[in-house]
């Protein structure tokens, strides 16, 4: 459980650090922006935080690089001719105007068919096109939570999708509830059975530790490069922190 959670600075790098009850000290650096955050057992100080960030300062600094270097897709206006991702795959958009309820249609693996009424703002088209990503998690979440489910013998109480600006998914442990991020839905197929599998797996382990990772390497061999491919451009406009 985490117990403290607080912000230093170190060589003009701002730090987030976390303590847990946990044995050994871990760096990590998050896309999109580069946040560096240290998990720390109870007992290590500021100052040894410090001293571990120093010594990582060189790789901290080039993996803070490679993700300012990412490509970012501009602020979405929802109108023809803008690429939208869909399971992984890019499709342009093609804004249609009609009387009758906003609908999306996928068309020929290529263009996607926004169907809005006349005069419909980029805010309510945005929206629409959200509603029918829900929609889609929504057919796909259950047939891979019932595999999972059955192969890591856990079951959960109840599960959700909603926009998160900070993680792609969540584990709530205690009343075994697991959230998926809303934008999985532009991510390949195989990038939402990696999240699915991760927050299950924490109701065999709370923490990121040793024992957490040979569980993902058990039952996700390949889970380090769909971690990559989830978290590689291009990036929406939302600031990410996972």
């Amino acid at each position: 459980m985490n117990i403290e959670a607080h912000r230093i600075k170190v060589s003009g790098i701002t730090v987030d650090v976390v303590r847990k009850a946990i044995k050994n000290l871990h760096l990590g650096v998050y896309p999109p922006y580069g946040r560096v955050r240290v998990a720390a057992p109870l007992a290590v100080s500021d100052d040894a935080v410090k001293l571990a960030v120093i010594s990582r300062l060189g790789w901290i600094k080039r993996q803070k690089a490679k993700f300012e270097d990412q490509p970012r897709q501009s602020r979405r206006e929802m109108v023809t001719g803008e690429s939208h991702y869909f399971l992984g795959q890019r499709y342009r958009l093609n804004t249609k105007e009609q009387n009758g309820a906003g609908k999306v249609v996928l068309r020929n693996k290529a263009a996607i068919d926004l169907y809005v009424r006349p005069g419909t703002d980029a805010e309510r088209r945005e929206k629409i096109l959200q509603q029918w990503y829900r929609e889609q998690l929504k057919a796909l979440v259950p047939p891979l939570l019932d595999k999972w489910q059955q192969t890591l013998d856990v079951q959960v109480a109840d599960w959700g999708i909603k926009k998160m600006k900070t993680k792609w998914g969540a584990c709530n442990i205690k009343v075994r509830r697991i959230w998926l991020n809303l934008d999985l839905a532009k991510k390949p197929i195989q990038c939402l059975e990696y999240i699915l599998v991760h927050e299950l797996v924490h109701l065999l382990e709370r923490h990121h530790n040793d024992r957490f990772t040979a569980y993902m390497d058990k039952f996700i061999p390949k889970w380090r490069f769909l971690r990559e491919t989830l978290n590689k451009g291009p990036l929406g406009h939302e600031t990410w922190k996972y």
